[in-house]
């Protein structure tokens, strides 16, 4: 029993030194048990992160969820949890009690362990007065050593509520045999209420589907924010469909933020409030582990999981750690005037943490981030030059370089990169050489549309085109919404590049635009 307390306080120093999470420590009698008027469980259940042996599952008790605290009294609740092996829980294999305490806006993170490796299991919780929550489903990752015929993954993100229906997603809560869904960030948007673009309902009458609020800084804004979204019947129902890997980009805190810099030159020190507020926001909302758990100087969003010996995937943070962005334009303020060669956008202690992952046996590498790795050549009307896109990885050359540096001091050929942000199907390869693209490359990268950001969208457009023309290592850019497949096998990476043909209004229709195939002995793409 001693040894067993002194890892647990150990355990708790590591996560910031606060008595919040599930399970460390005793249910206690006194715990209030409130009279539900609505259903608690409005926010839906989710679950992420999967281990061989388990995975976290995740709710948040909100019967009024844009209402002050959800609508929930102060103070900890019971909830009680439940996972099995099938979906009329008649073989319910681990449960336990937690409580869903206000400090954590009565969200709950129970890490399962103890389960077999490779299998679906459901889970549910359920609250004194109410009825269970929704069921979710999730699988577990391979075992270590073992080396599967298949793993299948998703990848989404981008969705701004304003900005369209939330199709795509129901669309993905219905793909066969998904092992996980890689979101790679701006789950919510903190801007205000105004957008430009119209969404109507079936009958093409406008609807109101606007933020509920202006834009967001306090703790309670954030957490009314991710209320609203997590509240839409589509995203629930892919999270209930399949377990998330979470990372988050600009928006989950504000647009194109880097360390401890916005673009609007708030000074740092009242910036990191905000910041601090945002990430406490994004963990309560999010089913990550107690690894994650937000600390005054930040959180550690970047891990690593591997699903047996098929593939390794490292999941970055690429904001909490650069430098300032580059000034597009002359004259600009907020950002940096000159690149250095000692430019980062993940860190020192988060590059050593990605070479040191990249040496593994794994059939393949999958690096999951948040923006575009590959250089991006853009001209203006008259063909001269025009600035690069800072808020990518062409706005950290000397960073891309030392990713290109550790990928081939290992001689990787099976590194293959997701990513986001742009809005559009990107697909194509990161050179050796920024001055060489149609040259030999490190890898490949699959660059992912949004679910709604920016609206309908096109399949083709004059900028779409002029992308092509410019970027010979580009193999695809388009300019709808949906979401991308990939099929890993030992011999082969398969991306499906799935397209929504509306989300302005309800109803989209899926079709899969293209497929590209990748081999683990060399980066290039193939179209199948």
């Amino acid at each position: 029993m001693a040894q067993y307390n002194l890892d647990r306080r150990k355990l708790l120093v590591r996560a910031g030194g606060l008595v919040l999470f599930a399970g460390l420590s005793p249910i206690e009698s006194a715990w209030g048990s409130p009279k539900f008027a609505d259903y608690p469980f409005s926010l839906g259940v989710a679950s992420g992160d999967p281990w061989p042996d388990g995975f976290v599952i995740w709710t948040r008790l909100a019967p009024s969820p844009v209402e002050q605290h959800g609508g929930m009294p102060m103070l900890g609740v019971p909830v009680r949890w439940e996972v099995a092996e099938d979906e009329h829980f008649a073989r319910i294999v681990r449960f336990g009690e937690a409580i869903a305490r206000p400090e954590l806006a009565h969200s709950v993170h129970i890490e399962v362990e103890g389960l077999q490796s490779r299998r679906p299991y459901w889970y549910r919780f359920l609250v004194e007065g109410a009825e269970p929550s929704p069921v979710g489903v999730a699988r577990t990752a391979p075992a270590a050593g073992t080396l599967p015929d298949r793993v299948r993954l998703g990848l989404a993100g981008c969705q701004s509520y304003p900005q369209g229906w939330y199709g795509a997603y129901r669309h993905l809560s219905r793909e066969p045999d998904l092992d996980a869904i890689f979101h790679y960030g701006d789950y919510i948007y903190e801007n205000g209420r105004h957008s430009s673009i119209v969404i109507t309902d079936g009958t093409g009458k406008i609807v109101d589907r606007t933020h509920s609020s202006d834009e967001i800084y306090s703790l309670d804004d954030y957490r009314n924010r991710y209320a609203q979204y997590k509240a839409d019947a589509d995203l629930q129902a892919a999270h209930h469909a399949s377990a998330f890997i979470v990372s988050f980009d600009d928006h989950e805190v504000d647009n194109n933020w880097a360390s401890a810099f916005d673009q609007d030159g708030t000074p740092p020190e009242a910036f990191l409030l905000r910041r601090y507020a945002a990430m406490q926001a994004w963990y309560e909302h999010m089913p990550v582990r107690k690894a994650q758990f937000p600390r005054p100087d930040g959180l550690t969003m970047y891990r690593r999981l591997d699903y047996g010996r098929l593939f390794r995937m490292h999941v970055l943070d690429t904001r909490s750690y650069r430098s300032d962005q580059l000034c597009e334009r002359q004259g600009e303020r907020a950002c940096r005037i000159h690149d250095a060669p000692d430019s980062t956008i993940m860190g020192s202690a988060q590059e050593t943490w990605l070479g040191e992952g990249l040496r593994n046996d794994a059939r393949w590498n999958l690096i999951a981030q948040q923006v575009r790795v590959m250089p991006m050549v853009r001209r203006a009307a008259d063909g001269s030059p025009a600035p690069a896109a800072t808020d990518t990885w062409s706005g950290y050359p000397a960073a891309r370089a030392r990713l290109v540096q550790a990928i081939t001091d290992r001689k990787l050929t099976n590194v293959v990169i997701a990513t986001g942000d742009s809005h559009i199907h990107n697909v194509g390869v990161v050179p050796l050489r920024d001055d060489e693209l149609d040259g030999p490359a490190a890898a490949t990268e699959f660059l992912g549309t949004s679910i709604t950001s920016g609206g309908d969208g096109a399949r083709e457009t004059a900028t779409s085109r002029a992308l092509m023309a410019n970027n010979p290592h580009f193999a695809l850019v388009n300019q709808q919404r949906g979401y991308q497949t990939f099929d890993v096998t030992p011999k082969e990476w398969r991306t499906d590049v799935k397209v929504m043909d509306q989300v302005q209004s309800p109803d989209g229709k899926l079709s899969t635009l293209t497929r590209f195939t990748v081999t683990p002995d060399e980066s290039k793409l193939h179209v199948s």
